[in-house]
């Protein structure tokens, strides 16, 4: 990093979430550090590619990105982030400023352009007031939605929900153990024929505007049972919860669909920040109880699921893709899921390389140790059961820069 002063700037864990692009990793590093010493969860990520791909996927507070990435470069980044939510905020960082970055820059409605190197309170200070921006505009354009539309929008909300529910399936993407060319388990992933909520993101939004979060978690998990059947005996199924389903007295009956397949169901805790929030233990008590198994979602994305392992203490966790992204090149990468790893082999806790991309990653990540992989170099998200594509070549090559 251009300089080591540390964050000024401080606040809670709930701070906000920032998306952060830059393809020099090691600014990218000090950034995020400085970004976590704020309050913020990072998701860190080198290439426009990958971050079209948070964006479409997970919800955040503002985007950060660096202009110059190559073919793709950060005024594409805030392409798809105005499409995707047109009250995200941007800023944008360069270290060469020119006008024409400067007025596509204003034209697509940056918040904010920052000149590298900068000061560590600086980008915080940035983020802090791009969150707030953020909140600000999307409050007024909740405001602007209930006076314009009222009930009517509810009720369309409400229809459009429930053809949602009644078209929702799953998906089901592979997790391997690459020792022994074996398929260890799968994840299922909800879709919905829904065309305005088709993206999970979107679609539990919607439940949580209509109070209906336990109608999405009891169909999920209820269509989950009932394909069973087709699941080869001893192979695990993970599915995740959404942090208000640990308040579902469904989730934790003994005459729930999926409790009698409980020695086989992986339940995947996500949205760290929501379950910082919450009293867990009795619900996952129970849930271990009927047999359940718990992992933990993101590990290594910040300090909030390093926090969340030690009360969890589960069975499985999930590397963040940001430490298995490009890990073959980084060391410092390296070095820290090494660490994990031997922590999780030391309390007996599983561990899973999610979104492993390409062969560099997988070789690197089995020499450190790691054994259970996921990700679009072995199969895609599809209906039960996809395949398993075992070669050494990458079939779906990621966007390079």
């Amino acid at each position: 990093m251009a300089n080591s002063s540390t964050a000024s700037v401080a606040g809670p864990v709930t701070a906000g979430r920032v998306l952060l692009v830059d393809d020099d990793q090691f600014l990218l590093a000090g950034y995020a550090r400085a970004l976590q010493s704020a309050g913020f969860l990072v998701d860190a990520v080198v290439d426009g590619g990958a971050a079209r791909q948070a964006i479409e996927g997970k919800t955040f507070d503002v985007v950060i990105s660096d202009i110059a990435l190559g073919d793709v470069d950060g005024l594409d980044v805030l392409r798809s982030a105005r499409q995707h939510d047109p009250d995200l905020p941007v800023v944008l960082m360069t270290g060469g400023p020119d006008v024409r970055s400067a007025i596509g820059a204003v034209e697509l409605g940056a918040l904010r352009y920052l000149l590298k190197p900068m000061e560590a309170s600086a980008l915080c200070q940035a983020a802090t007031d791009a969150v707030s921006a953020g909140r600000l505009a999307k409050a007024k354009r909740h405001a602007l939605d209930s006076q314009d539309t009222g009930q009517h929008a509810r009720a369309e909300l409400s229809a459009r929900f429930e053809h949602a529910l009644e078209t929702l399936y799953m998906v089901f993407q592979p997790i391997v153990r690459w020792s022994t060319r074996e398929v260890f388990a799968y994840e299922a992933l909800v879709r919905t024929d829904e065309d305005s909520l088709h993206r999970p993101g979107d679609l539990f939004a919607a439940a949580e505007t209509l109070k209906r979060v336990h109608d999405v978690g009891r169909a999920v998990r209820t269509r989950v049972a009932a394909m069973f059947p087709m699941v080869p005996f001893g192979t695990s199924i993970f599915v995740n919860l959404h942090p208000s389903d640990l308040a579902d007295p469904d989730l934790v009956s003994r005459s729930a669909p999926l409790a009698r397949f409980a020695d086989r169901v992986v339940l995947e805790l996500t949205e760290r920040a929501s379950l910082e929030q919450v009293e867990i233990a009795p619900a996952l008590a129970a849930l271990r109880a009927l047999g359940f198994r718990l992992a933990l979602d993101d590990l290594g994305a910040g300090y909030a699921g390093l926090s969340l392992f030690a009360r969890l203490q589960p069975d499985v966790v999930k590397l963040d893709m940001s430490l298995v992204r490009d890990i073959s090149s980084a060391p410092t990468q390296q070095r820290l899921v090494a660490m994990v790893q031997r922590l999780c082999d030391e309390v007996g806790t599983l561990v899973i390389a999610e979104g492993v991309e390409m062969p560099t990653e997988r070789a690197t990540l089995a020499e450190l140790g790691c054994d259970l992989f996921q990700g679009y170099l072995f199969a895609r998200p599809g209906p039960p059961l996809p395949s398993v594509a075992w070669h050494t070549s990458a079939v779906f090559p990621r966007l390079r820069f």
